[in-house]
């Protein structure tokens, strides 16, 4: 079965240019299916019948896997055998309407304008290494952009007199228009901090550590950890949350849906929609402070 999802992975690489991050997801949920499959002593992917598929997500339920973890084996299964039935490896798709056990789409976590602001007038601007925080900040906040594409930014991915950057991900490209705040942080960055942390070093990276070398996805995390907490923000502060901040932020100011999806990279619009969530929350606010019904004499 090794060889079937190794067979199956390049396709999903070759034909719908899938990123690393979800080959590695798919590859760990078939691999779990496989050792399901031969502990039940079937030795081939195309001896599995739909009982048995039923039972492996049986058997997760009672191994108390998370729901969303059942959800995304599910859609892994069923896209494994979408792809053998098209190739003809099998006469009858085991997996049609299989299905994962309901997941409430949870609202993420975001921070309001005034959290944001705080945390981005936390770095020292003083320092070369303070306006390389506050240009990684700006830009994450400007372009919801994931961690991966920020700290994998090229030089030639800004364009600074057009104000966009571009985003690139096995083939795909996204670009995203940037705002006055990002553009001058990243103008400073680059006139007087970049060549400092660089030592003599040469990379085409846009970011850099201390040590000249392209930052890290850790290093980031690390340093944007440290201002939420100087900011006094509670809660556990992600990159995504940046992200999800971002998004929402738009959408609460008049964005339509549709190109917050394409700014975000979402392939599905549902994935987007999520957000809609605080824009109601907005509307249902200014309802109730602004209705001349709601107001008590």
């Amino acid at each position: 079965m090794e060889n079937a999802i190794q067979d199956f992975i390049d396709h999903l690489h070759k034909d719908k240019q899938t990123s690393q991050n979800t080959e590695i997801s798919y590859k760990r949920d078939l691999k779990k299916l496989a050792s399901f499959l031969l502990e039940n002593g079937i030795g081939a992917f195309t001896d599995a019948t739909r009982t048995n598929l039923d039972a492996f997500v049986s058997y997760m339920e009672k191994k108390d896997f998370a729901a969303s973890t059942i959800s995304r084996n599910v859609a892994s299964v069923r896209a494994l055998y979408q792809y053998l039935f098209r190739e003809r490896l099998i006469e009858d798709n085991p997996a049609e309407g299989l299905k994962p056990p309901r997941v409430e789409k949870k609202i993420p976590e975001i921070l309001s304008v005034r959290e944001v602001d705080k945390l981005l007038c936390q770095p020292d601007t003083k320092t070369p290494k303070g306006l390389r925080d506050k240009a990684m900040l700006e830009l994450l906040y400007a372009t919801g952009m994931r961690v991966s594409e920020l700290i994998h930014l090229e030089l030639d991915s800004v364009n600074l007199s057009l104000g966009y950057i571009t985003c690139q991900e096995n083939g795909r490209e996204r670009v995203i228009p940037i705002n006055h705040a990002s553009r001058q942080a990243l103008e400073r960055y680059l006139e007087n901090a970049r060549d400092t942390l660089l030592k003599g070093t040469q990379t085409t990276s846009l970011f850099t550590n201390c040590s000249g070398h392209a930052m890290s996805r850790q290093g980031f995390w690390k340093m944007l950890k440290g201002y939420a907490k100087t900011a006094g923000i509670k809660g556990d502060i992600t990159p995504h949350t940046l992200r999800h901040s971002f998004a929402a932020h738009l959408l609460q100011n008049g964005a339509d849906i549709k190109s917050v999806q394409e700014m975000l990279g979402h392939s599905d619009i549902s994935t987007t929609q999520v957000y809609l969530q605080f824009n109601t929350r907005k509307i249902r606010d200014v309802y109730i402070n602004s209705h001349p019904r709601n107001k008590s004499d």
